[in-house]
């Protein structure tokens, strides 16, 4: 759990955006998205598969610039 204490002259604002860099580091908002809902293994696989194929048309197209 992330936590973050208001420090001797800080704003809101900062506190504010000092929590919000610590969520997403740590990552807690993409796993509750990743784990809304049930994901079978081979269903994740294909999209997997289907993500890394389009990594690499990317990078070979940045490739030829």
């Amino acid at each position: 759990m992330v936590s973050v204490k208001l420090r001797p002259g800080e704003s809101q604002e900062a506190l504010l955006k000092r929590f919000r860099k610590q969520v997403t580091k740590s990552g807690v908002l993409s796993s509750v998205r990743r784990k809304r809902w049930y994901v079978s293994k081979s269903e994740l696989r294909r999209i997997q598969k289907k993500k890394a194929i389009r990594r690499a048309a990317r990078r070979r197209s940045r490739r030829g610039r």
